[in-house]
């Protein structure tokens, strides 16, 4: 009669669970995973252009976001909250009466130029 088996001790020190992550039988490092794929880039997106009524309440929560983490003062987030109500009351209007478009334009560059100056400010402060 066979004796019953030794239950296996795992050997002493740390033990690290390893599981196959290679794709049938290649090597992870051979061929990146299928559907995946690197974007090398410098971590921070482009600026987007401020040319629908998204895009600017986009900004506005940006801005809402700066100030919550004192990335920006009250001041700053009041002008670009009041540039932003401008803004979103030219777009109403500009529906209406299309020559008003230079001025919202005019008005979305203005807000645009406040949002560089604000992020190029935030990104100097981090930098400190």
């Amino acid at each position: 009669m066979r004796a019953p088996p030794r239950p296996v001790r795992p050997a002493p020190g740390p033990v690290q669970l390893s599981l196959p992550l290679e794709a049938r039988g290649c090597p992870s490092a051979e061929r990146p995973a299928a559907g995946l794929r690197l974007i090398r880039g410098e971590g921070a997106g482009a600026p987007e252009k401020l040319c629908s009524r998204d895009a600017v309440i986009r900004a506005l929560m940006e801005t809402g976001a700066d100030l919550l983490l004192r990335r920006i003062s009250v001041e700053r987030a009041e002008e670009i909250e009041s540039n932003v109500e401008r803004i979103l009351d030219l777009f109403d209007r500009t529906e209406r009466v299309p020559k008003l478009l230079p001025a919202l334009r005019r008005e979305l560059d203005e807000l645009e130029a406040l949002m560089r100056d604000s992020r190029a400010g935030r990104f100097k402060r981090r930098s400190r």
